[in-house]
């Protein structure tokens, strides 16, 4: 029966979800069971094509990138795939609708990283648009159950949501991004490279598209609500702790948010939640 297959599609997403980024499958939990599974089938997605790009040195990325795009454009048309990941994927956009221009636009930026850039502003812009606003828009439509007036409404809130996440993660994984993949992404550093006031400039950045983000953040269903303010949380703790770090320290480690911690955040926004703080 397809149902099995579609059932362990979604399964296959989860195990992706779980093994590549723990701190985000654990705010997948704290979703409504209704569309946890279209979660994880997003980040299936994008968790793959991130991995050709950053991962795969010793295979033509390119080459298997554009098979990655055909095979996703033709199990969305075709409403099924024989990639378990892509299947549920293809679930996903089909049920909420999920715009293809929002799926075009982030392999756009996936394909960027196939070359290094000296990224300007407008390139750094086009990148986090593709990479990480529109993976926001994608879930809003699952979180808003692709109602359009109410993604409408949450639509900016979103993009803002998700710029501020990736500057956090391009903040925290320099080290790996310089060393690893010979990437920066942050514009006009040029050959002087980071200073503290270039540092100090992009955090307040970030800070300020956190605080745009939580006025839409409070206006999702509650069905959704929860789950993101727990992932908002743990990544203003984590700007919070970049900080108090000094460039070196972000080039010597990756910053990170101990587990004890992290059970300590979850506890209290959970707190919040139930006594209707948010």
């Amino acid at each position: 029966m397809k149902t099995l297959y579609d059932k362990y599609s979604f399964l296959a997403s989860k195990y992706v979800t779980r093994t590549y980024s723990t701190s985000f499958f654990h705010g997948v939990m704290f979703l409504d069971k209704k569309i946890r599974k279209d979660i994880h089938a997003i980040y299936g997605f994008v968790r793959l094509a991130d991995e050709i790009v950053d991962s795969f040195h010793d295979y033509p990325k390119r080459e298997l990138l554009n098979e990655f795009k055909k095979d996703t454009y033709r199990a969305i048309d075709a409403k099924i795939s024989l990639n378990p990941v892509l299947h549920a994927f293809q679930l996903t956009v089909n049920k909420y609708e999920i715009d293809r221009e929002l799926i075009d636009q982030f392999l756009h930026s996936m394909e960027m990283d196939l070359n290094p850039h000296d990224y300007n502003q407008d390139l750094y812009e086009e990148y986090i648009l593709g990479s990480a606003e529109v993976v926001g828009l994608m879930c809003l439509k699952v979180f808003v159950y692709g109602k359009k007036d109410k993604y409408a409404e949450l639509k900016p809130y979103a993009m803002k949501l998700g710029s501020a996440f990736q500057k956090v993660n391009f903040l925290r994984d320099l080290k790996d991004d310089v060393e690893g993949l010979g990437r920066v992404y942050f514009p006009n550093i040029g050959d002087k490279g980071f200073t503290p006031e270039s540092k100090k400039q992009i955090e307040q950045e970030i800070q300020e598209e956190f605080n745009e983000a939580f006025t839409g953040i409070i206006r999702l269903p509650k069905s959704s609500r929860f789950g993101v303010y727990v992932s908002y949380v743990y990544y203003t703790k984590l700007l919070a702790k970049i900080k108090r770090r000094s460039i070196s320290d972000l080039m010597s480690s990756r910053i990170r948010v101990s587990n004890k911690r992290k059970a300590m955040l979850f506890a209290t926004s959970y707190f919040r939640n139930t006594i209707n703080l948010l």
